[in-house]
């Protein structure tokens, strides 16, 4: 016997007028990823036959942003829920079941959900909360304990207000009733729109029982629609992520100083100082240190390394047992070895640094290539931009480049090759020579220093 069908949903087409945004309100993110892109991968978790998102406001820079499997659906006017799933009919199967999920409501889970599917079976499932202050929201009305109607808030009675449990807008729905409960839907309400809610009343007409099911936890199912409610799931998700962490054997020094926005793949004994944000894929090895306030995206980060405090990584790898910063900054492509030093102030970017080199204070290296155990004196740059074009330098082995040097490429210096402070290198030097390239020092007795003139 074949499974049956399992279509979901996504009703994503509002403007969110009070996020007080150009963007639309289902790409703010939570966690680094957008709400919807939230919503998509939970569902995805489920194994549907297929995914459907209904778009609306903001539909082109909507589906520019996310790339997901899914059916777009566009929804040309906003008249309701109910009007927003009858525009995906054509997309659902005519047997099997819809589950209904929303844009805006990026903490809901797979564990709620498939519960809900199983609670629903072959009838219809409701997801219910049950709130000490349920303003604003549809109430559940029961007759007998049985589920008969949802009323919208605006449409209730004092006595209905009175009521605590709620619909989160969350639905179980049996494919082959909705054609003739989405036709048969009407707008006859203080909004004037075609409400999703009212299939209950339909249902309970064909004599097809609703299943509730009460969220574990009020966030699961909690709606954004404005940035004070996008900024408590954040910190709720931020909590649950570093609770997570820690069980696993992180070290947080304090984990509500702490934001992951991304993954983390992490290994043994890592310790992580206060006001760290992690972003992208991120991957740790064993007893990886990392100071406050740094913030590290897309990068690799070897055994044993350390990272001093207010340091930034930004899709960079980096070997076992180095040391970075304090206030280093390394950008794309910066690939380091092993036992790397990188100090205070240096940037690197585009550069790949061998194992045991060293460049510790105030240095620029952008599209440079250094060997193994070389020395990167302070104040040195890597001059690789002409105006037009970026070239490389090329550093050898066990290289002393000396203090305050200008290294105009494209430039090779050789194996064990030295260059005196102060140098502007624009010749290739040969390994194991010193070269020099600097004015001689003299003094001009004639010169007469400029002051500013002064004022009785």
């Amino acid at each position: 016997m074949s499974t049956p069908q399992l279509n979901i949903v996504i009703l994503a087409a509002g403007k969110g007028t009070r996020m007080y945004s150009s963007l639309p309100k289902v790409l703010h993110e939570i966690g680094g990823i957008s709400m919807l892109e939230r919503v998509i991968h939970t569902a995805q978790s489920l194994n549907p036959d297929s995914i459907s998102v209904v778009i609306g406001h903001g539909k082109d820079i909507v589906r520019q942003r996310i790339h997901a499997p899914v059916n777009w659906i566009e929804q040309t006017q906003q008249l309701g829920t109910g009007h927003a799933l009858k525009m995906a009919l054509p997309h659902l199967a005519p047997q099997g079941k819809t589950l209904v999920l929303y844009g805006d409501v990026p903490l809901i889970d797979q564990q709620t959900l498939q519960d809900l599917l199983n609670v629903a079976g072959n009838d219809i499932g409701l997801l219910t909360d049950v709130l000490d202050n349920p303003s604003g929201y549809g109430r559940i009305i029961r007759q007998q304990g049985h589920v008969v109607a949802i009323i919208e808030e605006k449409d209730a009675s004092a006595a209905e207000k009175a009521i605590t449990e709620t619909n989160t807008g969350i639905f179980v729905l049996p494919n082959h009733k909705l054609p003739t409960w989405l036709n048969a839907l009407q707008n006859h309400n203080a909004q004037q729109e075609y409400y999703l809610t009212d299939v209950i009343a339909l249902a309970q007409q064909d004599h097809i029982p609703v299943h509730p099911l009460q969220v574990r936890a009020s966030y699961l199912a909690a709606g954004v629609n404005n940035k004070l409610q996008l900024a408590q799931l954040e910190r709720i998700l931020q909590q649950q992520q570093a609770t997570e962490l820690m069980q696993a054997g992180v070290t947080l020094r304090d984990p509500a100083r702490f934001d992951l926005r991304g993954t983390i793949n992490h290994g043994q004994d890592v310790i992580i100082d206060i006001n760290v944000v992690l972003e992208g894929e991120v991957k740790l090895g064993d007893n990886v240190t990392i100071g406050a306030n740094c913030v590290i995206k897309n990068s690799v980060i070897g055994t044993g390394t350390t990272i001093l405090p207010n340091s930034h990584l930004d899709n960079c790898s980096i070997g076992n047992h180095a040391q970075i910063g304090p206030f280093a900054r390394l950008r794309p492509q910066a690939q380091l070895g092993d036992n790397v030093h990188i100090g205070n102030f240096v940037e690197v970017k585009n550069s790949t640094i061998g194992t045991g080199s060293k460049a510790n204070h105030l240095t620029y290296l952008g599209d440079t290539s250094i060997g193994e155990h070389s020395n990167i004196g302070a104040g040195t740059i890597t001059c690789n931009y002409d105006g037009v074009k970026k070239h490389r330098t090329q550093i050898g082995n066990r290289v002393r480049i000396g203090s305050g040097n200008m290294l105009v490429a494209p430039l090779i210096i050789g194996d064990r090759a030295t260059t005196g402070a102060g140098s502007t290198i624009t010749h290739n030097c040969p390994p194991d020579q010193l070269t020099l390239a600097r004015s001689r020092q003299k003094t001009i007795t004639e010169w007469v220093r400029p002051e500013a003139e002064k004022t009785e």
